[in-house]
């Protein structure tokens, strides 16, 4: 039924004006009687002095009225609003012979107003026949025209699985009802408002339809049909949406397996870009490739046929020679051994010796008397000065250290190789001597290092020389007890693990710390001449030192000491040390830090910012970092990330017991800072621990994402194993315990347990280095020795990695080559030549050749190009020594395992551009 337009009488007022009728802010609407219900019926009319409804033509009584009176705030004219309630009983009174109907009608001085007409009908059952019999359903109307809504939806949902990113549609035909019914949506019980989300929307014939499957719209969607008389409720249907792996680039070519001849080389790739989930297809394709390769076989050395002798000297000697050439050593051959120069007597005939006579005994006697008296005064007065000094040990004046560097030496190649660098001719009239030793290794290449003898080379034995020949173990408590009384060692740790130390003079040395990566190189000169220092380096453990960081800061480096501070150098110290920033100057703000003597940290160099002035610059490289400083102290390296696609390198491992007498079998994943100080430190306390390595570490990019880490254990056999971690695990740190309750998350294969997460600042943040997870097995049989499963490791919408671990727990030893024996630590202080790869007077002569302004270029700006630091001209200018600072950032570098013929190849280019450049005559000799 229709509902009729209001209607307005006027009164015969005289000047009434028509603006101040009554108008309707709300009117009846028609309704339903639901189940013997009352319903309620309401009008608002302004400005109005009186209201009341008339139903059925007839004045609804005034006691029967329930009135509200207000005024209208934008025009101050007074508003009225009544309601009355009719029941069923009013409506059956007529029932049958019209339709029960209300209107309102409003008074104003101007005149009177009337509403809409509202029906009030009894909702009954109605009578639903088919659509194919409708024609001859009953004529009665309330037979059809009744409120109602079937039972039976027209269409439902069906479940579905789509790929990621991909359109679903959701079709939903509601049952027939009068009125017709609303439609809505449920996802998981939970309303789908499209407003709230741009991605779904419902068409006008209700079907649901999201225009990009997300991972997030997994899930149980439900259509819901309702009107005022009931609710329906279409079946579920279950959206899953999969995502399809795809393979990671592929891994640089390995090396090839043969180091002579025919072998092979592979590369490998992930199926993690992206990995697959929710029943996603896993990647076509082989995960690894092989191809041929061939490696040049290596060619021992052989020595030519001596040269002829030369002639005889003015000390009754003469010499010759041989080269090591048929053939020359090559692709990492053998040298030969044995001595390059033969040199004997040749007093038959080329010499004359005059016998002195009777008179001249006398004055011979005296000289040597007078020569010995001045000797013994000599070593009398050197006693005493020694006495005054304080002492040192009987080795400090060892003269195969204090006069090695001054040596002679020339580079002589093989004839297959470039015109030789630094050729110098022996000097014939030196004292006579077989040399059987060098001043360093022998190196693969071209150059090779020949030390003609002279009266100042003595013979140095195959091992390092230092200032301190005693062991770590037996000095560390007499060196930790000196140091003890100086303010600056309160701090610093009481153990010799990680620290090192020694004592140097003028002729520079290193310290280092085993298997962590640090360093610290002190140049030749660098410790004033007459001056001897003892100097420590010392690796501080995170818990120790405090290091305050702000905002989005994080620790980059290791923190690490060298002293003591204050001392006078005169060259720049390098510091060498690990790092784990993948660096880029549109991610990164990184800074190096140093503590002063307040204890406050301070910024002391900005990265990439570097005045040329300053005490302090940095050569960051890949895995590495070389700090130049004429100050010693405490230093750290600090980033601060400029977007969220900085990241830090994390070095994942996995542990497990090496024995395993009960059934409970634990899993430890480390998410480490990836350097080798870190590295170092668990491989310590997991030996510690009894445990062992049971798969290859692996990388993973953490980004600044805010997205917290992530791992899971997947494909157990059930039959064998069994989780003992169900609803809550731990992730604890050995320094401080932490935990976190689980988060579960939608993974394919389902995980045996719930993802452990671990909170991102606790890993962003570096202060934490030894975070780990611990999975808890238990094995259904003693006898099951046989471990096989995945465990991945991945950040929320980030880089993920996962390991296949297939173990047998009794006896697989296949990884023990990555923990480093403690045997293979190596000398921790390396003093005077022993430390320096290139030997002292070819260095000096590099130095005082290059540092010049050489004719078409031929300096050390042609070196640091030659050498790919071209990019630090501006601080390598700075120094008094610009060649100085190259060659100490070489040894810095390549120590020990640099190839010396590479530096001398390049010294010998850039002697190429200027001929005369290395000219070297007799005199110098």
């Amino acid at each position: 039924a229709g509902a009729q337009q209001s209607a307005t009488v006027a009164n015969p007022v005289s000047g009434a004006s028509p603006d101040l009728l009554p108008h309707f802010q709300l009117e009846p609407e028609d309704v339903y009687i639901v189940k013997n219900k009352a319903v309620s019926l309401a009008c608002r009319a302004t400005p109005a002095t009186q209201i009341y409804f008339k139903c059925n033509g007839e004045w609804v009584h005034q006691g029967d009225h329930v009135t509200q009176q207000s005024t209208d705030r934008s025009t101050g004219l007074p508003v009225m609003e009544v309601r009355i309630e009719v029941t069923r009983q009013q409506v059956e009174k007529i029932f049958g012979l019209e339709e029960y109907w209300c209107q309102c009608v409003a008074w104003s001085s101007s005149g009177t107003t009337k509403s809409q007409k509202a029906f009030v009908r009894i909702a009954c059952e109605c009578l639903w026949w088919p659509r194919w019999d409708r024609a001859l359903a009953p004529a009665a109307p309330h037979l059809c025209t009744s409120p109602d809504l079937r039972k039976n939806f027209e269409q439902e949902p069906m479940a579905r699985e789509v790929s990621i990113e991909q359109g679903i549609v959701l079709p939903c035909r509601p049952p027939e009802g009068i009125p017709p019914a609303e439609v809505e949506w449920l996802r998981n019980e939970e309303l789908v408002d499209p407003a709230l989300d741009a991605n779904v929307y419902v068409t006008p014939e209700h079907s649901l339809v999201l225009r990009q499957a997300r991972l997030a719209d997994t899930a149980n969607y439900t259509c819901v049909a309702k009107n005022i008389v009931a609710r329906r409720r279409s079946a579920s249907a279950a959206i899953t949406v999969y995502v399809n792996g795809g393979w990671s680039t592929w891994t640089q070519w390995s090396g090839c397996s043969t180091s002579c001849g025919r072998g092979w080389q592979k590369r490998s790739r992930t199926c993690t870009n992206p990995t697959p989930l929710n029943g996603g297809a896993f990647c076509e394709g082989q995960n690894v490739q092989k191809t041929a390769c061939t490696t040049l076989c290596p060619v021992d050395g052989a020595w030519s046929e001596w040269s002829k002798w030369s002639v005889c000297g003015a000390e009754c000697t003469h010499w010759r020679s041989r080269e090591c050439s048929e053939p020359a050593p090559r692709n990492g051959g053998r040298d030969c051994r044995g001595s390059e120069l033969d040199t004997r007597n040749c007093t038959s005939e080329l010499c004359s010796h005059a016998t002195p006579g009777a008179e001249d005994v006398a004055l011979y006697v005296g000289l040597v008397a007078v020569a010995v008296c001045l000797v013994l005064l000599l070593l009398v007065g050197v006693l005493v000065y020694c006495r005054k000094k304080g002492g040192l040990d009987a080795d400090v004046a060892d003269s195969s250290i204090l006069t090695a560097g001054f040596q002679p030496v020339s580079i002589k190649p093989s004839k297959a190789d470039n015109p030789s660098l630094l050729t110098i001719q022996p000097d014939l009239s030196t004292a006579t001597m077989t040399y059987q030793g060098s001043l360093c290794p022998r190196q693969d290449g071209p150059a090779k290092l020949q030390l003609p003898n002279g009266h100042l080379l003595s013979p140095l034995g195959a091992g390092r020389h230092t200032l301190h020949h005693s062991s770590p173990a037996i000095e560390g408590a007499d060196f930790v007890a000196r140091l003890s009384t100086q303010s600056y060692f309160r701090s610093l740790p009481r153990g010799t693990t990680n620290m090192a130390y020694g004592t140097f003079n003028f002729l520079g040395g290193r310290l280092m710390i085993p298997n962590t990566g640090i360093s610290l190189l002190i140049p030749p000169d660098a410790i004033p001449r007459g001056k001897i220092y003892e100097v420590y380096l010392t690796l501080h453990k995170q818990e120790e030192v405090r290091l305050p960081l702000a905002g989005c800061q994080t620790l980059l480096s290791p923190i690490v000491s060298c002293g003591p501070p204050g001392v006078l150098l005169t060259r720049p110290a390098i510091l060498a040390m690990g790092h784990c920033v993948e660096a880029s100057a549109e991610n990164w703000s990184i800074r190096l830090k140093k503590q002063s003597c307040e204890g406050t940290w301070e910024d002391v160099l900005q990265l990439g910012a570097e005045p040329c002035t300053e005490l302090y610059y940095c050569q960051l490289e890949a895995q590495a970092c070389y700090i130049f400083t004429e100050q010693l102290g405490r230093f750290a390296l600090v980033g601060e990330s400029l977007s969220m696609a900085a990241s830090k390198r994390l070095k994942l491992v996995l542990f497990a017991p090496a024995a395993c007498p009960s059934l409970e079998y634990n899993i430890r994943v480390y998410c480490l800072s990836d350097t080798q100080d870190v590295l170092k430190e668990v491989i310590q306390l997991e030996k510690q621990l009894g445990g062992q390595l049971i798969g290859a570490p692996r990388v993973l990019h953490f980004k600044d994402s805010y997205h917290n880490l992530r791992l899971s254990i997947h494909d157990m056999p059930s039959s064998l194993w069994k989780s003992k971690l169900l609803a809550s695990y731990q992730v604890r740190s050995p320094a401080s315990g932490w935990g976190w309750g689980g988060v579960p998350a939608t993974l394919t294969p389902p995980p045996i347990t719930p993802p452990q997460e671990i909170p991102f600042y606790h890993i962003w943040s570096g202060l934490q280095p030894f975070l780990h997870c611990t999975f808890t097995l238990e094995r259904l049989s003693p006898s099951t020795c046989e471990l096989a499963c995945k465990i991945w490791v991945w950040q929320v919408e980030g880089d993920g990695q996962s390991f296949t671990v297939n173990f047998n727990i009794a006896k697989d030893t296949r990884f023990s080559d990555w923990l480093v024996p403690d045997s293979e630590v190596g000398a921790p202080a390396l003093v005077g030549p022993s430390a320096f790869k290139i030997p002292f007077l070819i260095r000096q002569k590099i130095i005082s050749s290059l540092d010049p302004p050489g004719t078409r270029g031929a300096d050390w700006r042609t070196l640091a190009q030659k050498l790919n630091l071209d990019s630090h001209l501006s601080f390598f200018a700075s120094k008094p020594s610009p060649t100085a600072m190259i060659l100490n950032l070489w040894e810095a570098r390549h120590f020990p395992n640099g190839n010396l013929s590479q530096l001398a190849t390049a010294v010998a280019e850039v002697g190429k551009q200027d001929g005369a450049l290395f000219a070297v005559s007799e005199a110098e000799c």
